[in-house]
């Protein structure tokens, strides 16, 4: 902060007291985390940059200390397993693994486990539990250790077989005795019902497509923000299938037909080739779009639909 010249950290000092009035408007005090006099009493504000990353660091050196300081008491580690697939990446070497956050519990290697996936529940079993050398980041390539057994609470990349339609934001169990297969279908059946309870489909309007329950209902939420109804979603890569069924708008007699909503928003997902084939042949659009604007960045585009703008890729 101190290295930056004039005009930068003038910008900056704006920046942080426009933040810190619109949380002060709502009725909650809030001030910069280092220049906070109580935490107690006043939000924390941390500036991150999500182009260079600066700040990511500080907010979590901030949680960590809040957690160890504010929630001692409530802070217990727990036997019982507690995971979430955070993401579903293709390594070379290595084939599809999981990059699963373990809060609780433990995973060996060969454990037959089970979580969510595109076509039903997946049950497979651990060929290798890898994490990064100390001081390394998981998204940075390079070597791996190699763990028998893992404890939470940390960061663990899964080699198995059949990930490749795995659900990213899909919980993670074991399967460690007679029973639990049964036990834990119906949980992962169970969280993606609370997301469909979520969403109120309409007859009329855009069909959507996420990589993520998270990234789906924030797309929603977003699309619900800017007025857009929705007739129809899907979790995965965008497939013929789902195409065909935005194509309900085009099919329509009436004369006010609304061919705006012949279109398919897909957020962080795959258009396979088929299906693009399809889109182009039948006048439907499939649009890549972004949960934010940005008046300074090229890449972005707004696209009118029906009076509304949403934002897409060029």
């Amino acid at each position: 902060f101190f290295f930056n010249d004039t005009a930068t950290t003038e910008i900056y000092t704006e920046q942080i007291v426009g933040s810190v009035r619109c949380v002060q408007e709502t009725g909650i005090n809030a001030a910069l985390y280092y220049k906070n006099p109580d935490p107690h009493c006043f939000v924390s504000i941390i500036p991150t940059s999500a182009i260079t990353g600066e700040g990511i660091p500080d907010m979590l050196t901030f949680i960590v200390g809040a957690s160890q300081s504010m929630m001692k008491g409530r802070l217990q580690l727990s036997d019982h397993l507690q995971a979430t697939v955070l993401e579903v990446k293709v390594i070379e070497g290595l084939g599809t693994t999981l990059d699963v956050v373990l809060v609780n519990g433990t995973l060996k290697e060969n454990d037959k486990i089970i979580l969510s996936g595109f076509e039903g529940p997946i049950i497979t079993q651990v060929r290798a539990l890898l994490t990064p050398h100390p001081m390394k980041e998981m998204r940075v390539k390079g070597e791996y250790i190699h763990h028998k057994e893992v404890k939470g609470a940390l960061g663990v990349k899964i080699c198995a077989n059949d990930l490749e339609n795995s659900i990213a934001g899909s919980q993670l169990f074991v399967l460690r005795k007679e029973g639990d297969e049964t036990k834990y279908r119906k949980e992962l059946k169970k969280d993606i019902e609370n997301v469909r309870r979520k969403i109120v489909l309409q007859n009329e309007g855009v069909c959507v497509a996420a990589s993520t329950l998270g990234s789906l209902e924030a797309l929603l939420a977003f699309l619900k923000q800017m007025d857009i109804p929705v007739c129809n979603i899907c979790i995965g890569p965008v497939s013929k299938e789902d195409v065909f069924k935005a194509l309900k708008p085009l099919m329509n007699q009436d004369s006010k037909k609304k061919i705006e909503f012949a279109t398919v928003l897909a957020f962080d997902v795959k258009i396979k080739e088929e299906a693009q084939q399809f889109a182009d042949q039948n006048g439907i659009k499939i649009m890549t779009c972004l949960l934010y604007t940005s008046d300074a960045a090229d890449d972005l585009l707004c696209v009118d639909l029906g009076g509304r703008r949403i934002i897409k890729k060029k």
